[in-house]
């Protein structure tokens, strides 16, 4: 999809017009997920940042998490990008290899890395770093054997441009570096993340308008915040190409404990394959946090 038939459709999106009106899908747009309903393939992650602090203050290596996600029962686990020293520049060939024959020597497998980005940087030149430093870590990917990158769109506020100008220039970036990852094999995840991005609707309306099976949702069940956050889940599930289902989600402004089941029913009416990372957050001993929430959702799986 060109640039300006892309402008045009986002445009028309946000005037009210269905987007099948305004848009001819490309040949791979779509998922690929196409089991009946409650027949997927499903497996259990761990998104690392629930190790934020003992993996940032180097008392947690990537080899002690691994090998703590695979004698706790995981069968993935999600590395995100800064956990490897030298970020933002990618770690040399050997430590991804070493760290991807580690995966497979206690046998976890790698479900995805992530990046900080912004798309909502004004400058475009500084844009084009944020493109570049992408791009940097599809290659990665690739390399450890990540199926997903995640990304964000960003958290400028951009006072003296509207919302379309900001998602203007940004589907432009994110398209970029679709196309880059399509070539190497890489998805590409945008996460939810409170951020620019706060609802359903604007989730579907970026991917929509990328249209792309290489293009999708990093489905992040605590930052929907705006509208019933179940609610959310269920109407951008369609798009997820990976997940962060957290501990706590936010009820009318109240984070409370998160409904696994209830997230796991929304998932099993959906036609979802693949990873369900989860992530805690907060106070009190991750290991003991992780296991709990690994137990819940593994209950969740089974019924």
């Amino acid at each position: 999809m060109g640039h300006q038939v892309r402008r045009r459709t986002f445009l028309s999106v946000l005037a009210g017009v269905p987007l099948a009106a305004s848009a001819t899908p490309k040949p791979d747009a779509g998922q690929a997920n196409h089991l009946p309903p409650g027949t997927q393939r499903l497996k259990s992650s761990l998104n690392a940042y629930s190790f934020n602090k003992p993996l940032m203050d180097g008392t947690m290596t990537i080899d002690d998490l691994l090998d703590f996600c695979a004698t706790t029962g995981f069968d993935a686990v999600d590395i995100t990008g800064y956990y490897f020293k030298g970020y933002p520049q990618v770690p040399a060939d050997d430590y991804l290899f070493h760290v991807k024959r580690k995966a497979f020597s206690v046998g976890m497998e790698i479900s995805g890395t992530g990046v900080r980005n912004d798309f909502t940087i004004a400058d475009k030149d500084k844009r084009q770093q944020e493109v570049a430093l992408v791009k940097k870590w599809v290659v990665a990917a690739a390399k450890l054997g990540a199926p997903v990158l995640r990304i964000f769109a960003g958290t400028q506020k951009n006072e003296n441009y509207s919302k379309a100008q900001v998602t203007e220039w940004m589907l432009k970036d994110i398209e970029t570096c679709v196309a880059f990852a399509r070539e190497h094999g890489v998805i590409i995840g945008l996460q939810n993340h409170n951020d620019f991005i706060q609802t359903a609707d604007e989730v579907n309306k970026i991917i929509e308008s990328i249209n792309s099976a290489w293009f999708g949702l990093i489905l992040d069940t605590g930052s929907y915040r705006v509208h019933d956050p179940y609610d959310e889940i269920g109407k951008s599930v369609k798009h997820a190409v990976n997940w962060q289902i957290k501990e706590k989600i936010f009820v009318k402004g109240a984070e409370v404990e998160t409904d696994i089941p209830r997230v796991m029913a929304i998932i099993k009416a959906s036609a979802y394959n693949g990873y369900l990372p989860i992530e805690t957050l907060g106070e009190g001993d991750p290991k003991v946090k992780v296991a709990a929430l690994l137990g819940k959702l593994k209950r969740a799986m089974r019924e």
